[in-house]
């Protein structure tokens, strides 16, 4: 068992540390080439690997191009051209719906604020964050997804459960500069190392600053 830095600046500035040493070239793993491509991957990636994404968003980009295309596609049309995706059938409304409204109030542009990113359909705060941090280069937040909620807990710098509560939480102890690349950090040790299931404690760059190693080692 491993044992946390206190306070918790000092755990997430170690835990920074040692991740952006192991994993210098950190960053998202969407494929996209401008900010429309990005916000419908990230809305297929919910619940979905980046892979899959991807092998999806290959094909899709060549066939719908600006937000009108996408809003004018019949649903079933859509929702056939990703149907490998989990939630298909509502990930195309979504899509259709966001693109009429990017077409119609925001002169075809994605937007660059939190509560007009939220206001489309399928956008919650941790898409929204996405799209203002890499579409925009505007950082407000940080971005809990299925491996930070995991690996923050873990790592006990938050005892937060809900996405948005542990978002609230990181923001008061991670250094804004950080923010961003705290998220990609934690989904590469997430992937790499610290798994949902069977974590490879041994091999865990952090193991000694954390408290939940032993309970997760075999």
């Amino acid at each position: 068992m491993g044992t946390p830095l206190d306070p918790r600046e000092e755990q997430v500035a170690e835990v920074l540390d040692r991740l952006y040493e192991e994993y210098p070239d950190s960053t998202i793993s969407l494929n996209y080439s401008n900010r429309l491509e990005l916000l419908i991957a990230v809305i297929l990636s919910a619940q979905c690997t980046d892979e899959r994404v991807n092998k999806v968003c290959a094909d899709l980009f060549e066939t719908y191009h600006g937000p009108e295309d996408y809003a004018n596609a019949p649903q079933e049309e859509l929702a056939e051209a990703i149907n490998s995706i989990t939630y298909y059938n509502n990930k195309a409304k979504y899509i259709r719906s966001a693109c009429a409204d990017i077409a119609e109030t925001h002169d075809g542009e994605v937007p660059d604020t939190m509560s007009e990113l939220t206001d489309l359909a399928g956008v919650g705060r941790k898409t929204a964050n996405v799209v203002l941090q890499h579409g925009h280069d505007v950082v407000e937040g940080i971005v809990v997804d299925t491996h930070v909620q995991r690996l923050t807990r873990r790592l006990g710098i938050t005892e937060e459960e809900r996405p948005e509560a542990i978002e609230q939480d990181l923001l008061e102890v991670v250094p804004e500069s950080d923010w961003q690349q705290f998220t990609h950090l934690m989904i590469d040790h997430g992937r790499a190392t610290c798994t949902a299931i069977n974590p490879d404690c041994a091999d865990c760059a952090l193991a000694d600053v954390c408290p939940s190693a032993v309970s997760y080692t075999h």
